[in-house]
């Protein structure tokens, strides 16, 4: 839900909840107004017909109880019923089933309502007649002597409806509204804010860590639709600057470890050039032989300078991810072939012999950026020739397959690697103490190899006995 709909909610669920409850409270104040209406009437009409009721039968004076068949005389009747109308009242006189006098007229019902109010205790109870509501008292007229004359007589009193002042009602109405929407306002706020301000704060601590450097400070997504594509935008923001900071320190640390490895690897050769050229300037090389001898040497020096800066700058690039990959479909037994023929003829020279055997049983192709894993084949064949010292040098290529991944084997029958340096060997710039003297190089051909084959999304490792020689496999997903 975004923030406009849950404002729009938050209005409506507002105004809403105001009126229902400004609804609910005028409801509640007309019942009780009734009630309370309906309780001074009664109490009113009550004290009337007390009057009236002490008049008629409630003393030995009174007129009924003097002359019980007064209620017979018209005029009394007549006197009777102006009395009672005061109070909006009625008046029944029962003889048994006989009506000798009625204010109004009643139906057979209305009477069996009446004499069930007799059954009720202090003979007094709520009958309806017609639409109206009554409150009943009856007596049983006697003369002064107390002889039961065996007429009943009735008087019936109206309950009134609850009546209220209109302007009491009104401004009751207003004030509860106000209360109501201010409660409601106030609630709805709290609750808008816990989805908004709260993430939003989140959302200002999370900057000033990351303006404080804190680049691990991870954004979480929270709150309402905006806020959390801004959470999601920000959190991206965080990775990216991250990588470019950590792509900037790695950066520096491979500058920083170029130029240690130029100051360090490269010094042989540049002062070999030097040594080369200061000959040539000061007249040692007198002779055209000699003169042709050094600048040979002057130019191989040269392309081992070359060879070694390659080899930094595409190590550099390989360790910051500057150099994108490009796969296609290959065969990779018609690949090791071709690569081993381009080969073949200079390692022949060097009296080093390379066989290939396949143990596929068909045809397999795998996604390979060819160029890159040609350099890979390069650097593992260059590094076997460097490390030889036997007169019949061999490499052996052997391709294998497995459910999920090609193998690839490179076995020489070289010096061997020591057991605690097989780890090393792809490490950059590694190389084991006894060679760094002897071998050319700065030591990044298999620490290339290895970026280039994880690359392929690939492993690279090796497995060596000194001595014996040394066994350099690559598995590869197809």
């Amino acid at each position: 839900m975004n923030i406009k709909v849950r404002l729009i909610l938050a209005n409506a669920l507002t105004v809403i909840f105001s009126v229902l409850i400004t609804v609910l409270s005028a409801m509640g104040y007309i019942f009780i107004s009734g009630k309370l209406s309906d309780a001074e009437q009664v109490l009113r009409n009550t004290q009337e017909l007390a009057e009236l009721t002490l008049e008629l039968v409630g003393s030995e004076n009174s007129i009924l109880r003097r002359d019980p068949e007064k209620i017979e005389d018209i005029a009394f009747q007549k006197e009777l019923q102006a009395k009672i109308e005061t109070l909006n009242g009625l008046v029944v006189a029962l003889k048994g089933d006989k009506i000798i006098y009625t204010s109004q007229n009643l139906t057979n019902i209305d009477l069996a309502k009446l004499k069930n109010a007799d059954h009720f205790l202090p003979n007094q109870d709520k009958v309806v007649i017609g639409n109206q509501a009554y409150s009943v008292q009856s007596f049983a007229l006697t003369s002064t002597n107390q002889q039961e004359t065996g007429v009943k007589l009735y008087l019936l009193v109206p309950i009134y409806p609850a009546s209220f002042n209109p302007n009491y009602f009104l401004s009751f109405c207003g004030i509860v509204f106000i209360l109501s929407f201010l409660g409601t306002n106030a609630i709805v706020t709290y609750l808008f804010s816990q989805k908004v301000l709260l993430p939003l704060q989140n959302l200002q601590k999370a900057a000033n860590e990351i303006t404080l450097g804190n680049l691990d400070y991870e954004i979480v997504e929270e709150g309402d639709q905006e806020i959390r594509e801004l959470c999601r935008d920000l959190e991206r923001m965080r990775i990216q600057l991250k990588n470019s900071v950590h792509t900037q320190l790695k950066y520096d640390e491979n500058r920083k470890m170029l130029i240690s490895s130029i100051s360090h690897d490269l010094k042989t050769p540049v002062t070999s050039i030097k040594g080369y050229v200061e000959g040539l300037l000061d007249g040692i090389a007198n002779s055209p032989e000699k003169k042709e001898r050094y600048l040979k040497t002057i130019y191989r020096k040269a392309e081992q300078v070359d060879n070694m800066i390659d080899d930094l700058l595409l190590y550099a690039k390989l360790d910051l991810n500057q150099i994108p990959f490009s796969f296609e479909k290959t065969d990779i037994e018609r690949f090791i072939l071709d690569g081993i023929q381009e080969i073949e003829a200079e390692f022949e020279r060097d009296n080093i012999h390379i066989t290939y055997k396949s143990e596929l049983t068909g045809p397999v192709e795998i996604p390979l950026d060819r160029d890159r894993m040609k350099r890979v084949l390069i650097n593992i064949f260059d590094n076997s020739r460097k490390y030889m010292d036997k007169k019949e040098g061999l490499i052996a290529v052997t391709l294998r397959k497995t459910p999920s991944s090609i193998i690839i084997e490179f076995k020489d029958n070289g010096r061997g690697i020591a057991e605690k340096d097989v780890s090393k060997i792809f490490e950059r710039f590694y190389r084991s103490d006894t060679a760094r003297s002897e071998i050319k190089g700065i030591g990044l051909g298999l620490a290339i190899a290895k970026q280039i084959v994880e690359g392929h999304e690939g492993r690279i490792w090796a497995l060596s006995k000194l001595g014996e020689g040394t066994s350099v496999l690559i598995s590869l997903p197809y």
